[in-house]
């Protein structure tokens, strides 16, 4: 068994090679950049480890990560269009620094690409997985609809944002665990404990993402917290905090929200320690930690092949960046 750390390393060897043509320029070194940029690659790692869960890596697995990890990319390029985003892990994004039209482009070709790694898999898995992936990519698009839908409504509920969060970020790191499952040869019941555990896993991880935009700690998070509050977005705590404040602090909030003024972080965050959010926010994320472990023990599967997951599951809901 290989932990995230080791199979970060190997997966980053089997990446780090040109993905595109070199001809034209003016399209494919976009993509060729924004890789660069670099990243986690939680994804497609998930897939591998997905698949050492229940046996030695099929070499069919390094493609369909890879396929992984280029849609995701695809989604943030088309993301930060949306988002008319200037930055992307400190760097220029790629409609900054190539243009919109280009930007576009070079986000539909990395998908395309995508399907050009799927294709090189075994046909004794193409129609599972091209089936749970297409599947997939679709609900991430429907996430991220509704992501800009709530942006314009005043008042969104709690369950309403958490199916978003599950269409936009969960069900692609659930469903990186199960691709890699299935290309382990994993039985149904398991497949479907090891998508449950990634897709609660998926909703702990935005709690701590919402925590760490509001509380985190500037050294540690790599840039000043309270962007969220800024840009007036729904998170967990701001929706929480609007459901539980008494009529004197909503229409602060809501005065704060129109006016931006200087101080708007401090005095939101003053309101969402008086509302108890931080508390609240920790309970719930420990809700969804409890379920994903849950999920994870019953997997018919020796113990201490589920440690690599267990392992990354408590960092990615208790890091600090």
């Amino acid at each position: 068994m290989h932990t995230f750390e080791e199979l970060s390393v190997q997966f980053a060897q089997y990446f780090n090679v040109r993905h595109f043509p070199t001809e034209p320029a003016t399209l494919y070194d976009a993509d060729e950049y924004f890789l660069s940029l670099g990243g986690k690659r939680v994804r497609p790692v998930m897939c591998l480890m997905g698949n050492e869960l229940f046996d030695d890596i099929n070499k069919d697995t390094w493609p369909v990560a890879a396929a992984i990890e280029l849609f995701h990319n695809f989604t943030l390029i088309h993301d930060d269009i949306m988002d008319k985003a200037p930055l992307r892990r400190n760097q220029p994004t790629v409609h900054a620094k190539y243009g919109e039209s280009t930007a576009l482009l070079s986000g539909d070709v990395m998908l395309i690409v995508a399907y050009d790694y799927l294709n090189k898999i075994s046909t004794d898995y193409l129609h599972k997985v091209i089936t749970l992936f297409n599947r997939t990519a679709k609900e991430v698009c429907e996430g991220q609809q509704l992501d800009m839908d709530f942006e314009k409504q005043e008042v969104v509920q709690l369950d309403d944002y958490i199916r978003m969060i599950e269409l936009k970020t969960s069900v692609l790191l659930a469903s990186s665990l199960r691709l890699g499952a299935i290309l382990g040869g994993a039985g149904i019941n398991n497949q479907n404990h090891i998508y449950a555990f990634g897709r609660n896993l998926g909703i702990a991880f935005q709690i701590q993402d919402d925590y760490l935009d509001a509380y985190g700690d500037p050294v540690k998070f790599g840039k000043q917290p309270g962007g969220d509050i800024m840009a007036n977005k729904k998170t967990f705590l701001m929706i929480k905090a609007m459901e539980s404040a008494n009529p004197g602090q909503l229409k602060e909030l809501k005065r704060l929200m129109q006016e931006n003024p200087e101080d708007k972080v401090a005095r939101v965050l003053s309101i969402f320690d008086e509302c108890g959010v931080k508390k609240w926010a920790a309970g719930l994320k420990e809700k969804y930690i409890t379920e994903a472990f849950e999920h994870l023990e019953e997997m018919a599967v020796v113990s201490v092949r589920k440690e690599p997951l267990r392992e990354l599951a408590h960092f990615l809901v208790q890091r600090e960046h």
